[in-house]
């Protein structure tokens, strides 16, 4: 199994030395989150809480995922980063594909795309997207980066996007991997179907088990095979043990925030360093090789 530090929450002036000393401690991947504004007043429930309301509030930090990525990139040399999540619908594909592919270019193929289809009404009004169909988009809008990120002169004539033919530039040196998360049927659906992996919010092992079961039904059912990633945060596992049971359970890569396990939740960034290696130190042996 991986691992991965959550960089969600955390001040962004810390983001570049903490990615730093992930890779310097092993860790295998950095995730960055993602909302473009937080308005005073949300209609739409969160779907995550059994209240509705989100985990955090207004003031919460919310870098640009991929300029964050290209900062972080230029620090690192070998850890991977990784969107979790992007609001694909939110957006332009063409803008999408060429911030995401410009990341890869700089970051020497060291991005994966995570993505997620929204649930903030608000949010997508404001970007001028529709917020009806904005699966059914997300489908399409991967048909075309997914073209444009070949480097290639290419053209599209779809139900959302239609255009003759074009090249987009710099193209990636290798495939973009992308996860989607969600954890309704429809997203469970989309991930067999189109990515390469999923990513979890928070689940017990249990509810990860399921998951990762129905998963591989929906993958059998639309004849994909080989390796599949799951991104997952777990809340009920705290040590080695817990650990092997959720690699047990199906999860490939683990995400946290380590800091937490060493004296909770901090704004200090020399103690989320310190929680960043001592969960290395305390873990990593146990899953080598």
């Amino acid at each position: 199994m991986k691992f991965a530090v959550s960089m969600a929450f955390s001040d962004p002036s810390h983001w570049v030395p903490m990615a730093t000393a992930a890779e310097d401690a092993g860790w295998d991947v950095v995730l960055v989150s993602d909302h473009v504004v937080h308005p005073e007043k949300i209609d739409s429930p969160y779907p995550y809480t059994e209240s509705g309301e989100p985990r955090w509030d207004s003031p919460t930090p919310w870098p640009d995922p991929w300029v964050a990525i290209g900062a972080m990139a230029t620090a690192t040399r070998r850890i991977r980063f990784c969107t979790a999540i992007y609001v694909l619908p939110l957006r332009n594909p063409f803008v999408v594909a060429k911030a995401v592919g410009t990341a890869a270019v700089f970051s020497e193929d060291r991005v994966t795309l995570g993505i997620g289809m929204g649930w903030m009404k608000e949010e997508f009004d404001l970007l001028e997207q529709p917020f009806a169909a904005r699966g059914r988009r997300a489908d399409e809008m991967l048909e075309v980066m997914q073209k444009l990120w070949t480097g290639e002169i290419v053209e599209h004539h779809g139900r959302f996007y239609d255009f003759a033919p074009l090249r987009m530039a710099p193209a990636p040196g290798a495939p973009i991997p992308v996860l989607v998360g969600g954890i309704s049927e429809p997203a469970l659906r989309r991930a067999a179907r189109l990515g390469d992996g999923w990513i979890s919010d928070l689940h017990d092992t249990a509810e990860l088990r399921r998951i990762a079961a129905r998963l591989h039904e929906l993958r059998t059912a639309s004849g994909r095979e080989g390796p599949f990633e799951i991104i997952a945060a777990c809340t009920d596992a705290a040590d080695v043990d817990g650990y092997k049971r959720v690699e047990e359970a199906g999860v490939t890569t683990l995400q946290t925030m380590p800091w937490i396990f060493h004296g909770g939740p901090t704004e200090d960034l020399q103690k989320k360093i310190d929680g960043i290696r001592r969960f290395a130190d305390d873990i990593f042996p146990a899953f080598s090789g």
